[in-house]
């Protein structure tokens, strides 16, 4: 037998068999993947994404970016967003391209991603237009990159209830073959139902590798035959009062997505063919993955599941719930036993759905608590299989086949606890900023004075001695401050916040501070490229002088530039009036001057960030340095400045 040929383009070239693929590298495949359906329907469609990077969907612009060449060749137009509602409000744009019989092509199908906070700030947009509806040859998949540990973000995040607050039908994956089997069913709900449908992510799926099937014809997507669709359909039109749209939505929309996902079985059975059943767990993406793997380590497979007695039922769509296969599901069990990751959302849908069946037929239901209310699988953090055995043992260690397991799994755990104790630490790495970061100089400040933190890398400074202290969501920078100026002695802050930030949202911050008329200075960390999550270019015209010339016509009455390298502006006159340039080394006589300031000022620190310099010097696109450092450990501080 030879060996097949493997090039790394597979992933975007391969139409048949499997490849090997990341989950990033799916969601680039997905729209690859939609062209084809379309093109063998005899459409004419193109794809458009936009968005804004966050991990763990950080890295899916670079992603896309560098598969340019095969996006131009399937008709799928990538363009980042300035922030994320702005992208979604040019995703609604879209599905708006043949109200005016002005379009070159039968429908445009669209991603939008964004972390989790995305989510949040476009709420707005989201519930405007899901209400207005997708195009009927469009259709919207909105990825939604979730958080759950708080790993690189100031808040965990769940994003199913807010997508459920816009009437979104939310699709929950377990793995990167979901990501496109899921995806390319999401758009033909979306088509069929009128509704843009959503997708949550998380870094375990998202990073994680597997063999996929990729051929873009193996699923098969029906329409429904038992949904009675008005006349005139459930698509965007216009025009279209806010009453009618609500109630097509609240009357029709959610209806026809049930339907969708009843035909094409979104939620599936499994370990279903017991005589006996009378245990059930009901759960979902990466928990799903947990409880399997969960049973495979107390050795339970299908035939001792089936002697058991236990069931599963893995749910794809988890909002809104599809009744009818619960229903079957639950029937003849004593007792379901939900497993998910952060609230209970399923849990919720399933007591409601379940609520007016006969007591007899209606099993008890433990999730998040246990029958006496203490916690089973608790709401923070993450749930792991540990998490899912220890619930096991807690409502069913009593029942033949289930507590031999559990025993023989505890006695394991503690062999291994007793080994792991004998190379226990305490130790605990506490972030810090890389070496040669500009943050190590920026966020300095002078004695006597205060500042204050946001969203990035500075985010760190608050358990460092740089006296910062609180911080705001993306884009509030500074705001907080506006509330707590009239109330303190404090009659001066600086507030720190970096050039992505301030592109995104944080300008309307400082409008905010000056319309305030309050003591601030903002320090303006200025590196040129999105270095936090992995050395993106800005998404739009800007450079330093760009910045001074923006915030002048803000108000910001004084500002100053601060760089490692100010002989390079020496002639240069694209400044706004009145901008002084400074060395580094002069940073704390520069904030001294500028505490005392009446009402705003700004210091923009510029300062490429050591990562991305390092990046470009390896590609050639900046010249090496002609000097070194050498450190003697002897006499270091870890300060970081080198």
């Amino acid at each position: 037998m030879s060996a097949s040929a493997i090039n790394l383009n597979d992933k975007y070239t391969v139409n048949e068999g499997k490849v090997f693929i990341t989950g990033t590298q799916a969601l680039v495949r997905l729209p690859m993947m939609q062209q084809q359906r379309d093109k063998k329907s005899g459409l004419k469609t193109n794809c458009y994404i936009s968005g804004y990077r966050g991990s763990p969907l950080g890295g899916y612009d670079k992603a896309l970016w560098q598969a340019k060449s095969f996006l131009q060749e399937n008709n799928i137009h990538f363009n980042p967003g300035v922030n994320e509602d702005l992208a979604a409000t040019a995703i609604w744009g879209t599905q708006q391209i043949n109200l005016s019989n002005d379009s070159n092509y039968d429908g445009v199908y669209s991603i939008w991603y964004g972390k989790g906070p995305g989510v949040d700030r476009s709420i707005d947009v989201f519930k405007h237009a899901n209400n207005a509806g997708s195009a009927k040859y469009g259709g919207v998949l909105a990825i939604a990159g979730d958080d759950h540990v708080c790993a690189s973000s100031t808040l965990p995040h769940q994003s199913e209830y807010d997508f459920a607050a816009a009437h979104m039908p939310v699709l929950n994956p377990a793995g990167v073959q979901e990501f496109i089997d899921f995806g390319l069913i999401g758009w033909g709900m979306s088509r069929y139902s009128g509704l843009w449908c959503s997708m949550v992510c998380i870094a375990e799926t998202l990073d994680s590798s597997a063999m996929v099937s990729v051929d873009p014809h193996q699923l098969e997507i029906f329409n429904p035959n038992d949904f009675k669709m008005p006349i005139d359909g459930l698509n965007i039109r216009w025009p279209d009062p806010p009453m009618d749209q609500e109630a097509r939505l609240h009357e029709f929309k959610l209806d026809a997505a049930l339907s969708f996902a009843r035909v094409n079985k979104i939620d599936r059975k499994i370990f279903f063919g017991s005589r006996n059943r009378r245990i059930g767990i009901v759960t979902t993406g990466k928990a799903y993955l947990d409880v399997r793997q969960a049973l495979e380590e107390l050795n339970i497979d299908g035939p001792k599941a089936e002697n058991i007695g236990l069931c599963l039922y893995k749910v794809g769509m988890v909002w809104p719930l599809e009744p009818q296969g619960l229903k079957s599901f639950c029937k003849g069990l004593d007792e379901v036993l939900v497993v998910e990751e952060k609230r209970g959302f399923i849990e919720d849908q399933l007591r409601s759905i379940l609520y007016n069946l006969p007591e007899s037929e209606r099993p008890r239901i433990t999730g998040k608590k246990n029958i006496d209310g203490s916690w089973l699988i608790k709401s923070a953090g993450e749930i792991d299989p540990p998490t899912v055995i220890r619930a096991l043992a807690l409502r069913f260690g009593n029942i033949n086949g289930f507590s031999t397991a559990i025993e023989v799994d505890s006695k394991l755990k503690e062999q291994k606890s007793k080994i792991a104790s004998l190379v226990e630490t305490n130790t605990e790495r506490t972030p810090y900023f890389c070496s040669g970061c500009p943050h190590n100089s920026s966020t300095k400040v002078p004695d006597g004075s205060k500042a204050l933190a946001g969203i990035g890398c500075h985010y760190m400074a608050q358990w460092m001695d740089r006296d910062t202290e609180t911080y705001t969501h993306m884009g509030g920078e500074g705001a907080n401050w506006i509330g707590q100026a009239p109330f303190v002695k404090t009659k001066h802050v600086f507030q720190n916040i970096g050039d992505g930030t301030y592109f995104h949202s944080g300008i309307l911050a400082i409008r905010a501070a000056v319309a305030a008329n309050v003591n601030i200075t903002y320090k303006i960390l200025y590196n040129d490229a999105v270095a936090m999550t992995g050395g993106q270019p800005m998404d739009g015209p800007f450079s330093a002088e760009i910045l001074t010339q923006q915030i002048a016509a803000e108000g910001v009455k004084r500002i100053v530039v601060v760089s490692d390298e100010p002989h390079k502006y020496s002639l240069n006159n694209q400044f706004a009036n009145g901008v002084t340039i400074h060395h580094r080394d002069d940073l704390d006589i520069v904030q001294r001057d500028l505490r005392t300031s009446e009402g705003v000022s700004a210091l923009i620190y510029d300062q490429v960030c050591a990562t991305e310099k390092r990046r470009r010097r390896k590609r050639g696109q900046m010249s090496k340095a002609e000097w070194r450092v050498a450190i003697n450990p002897d006499v270091c501080e870890g300060c970081g400045d080198c």
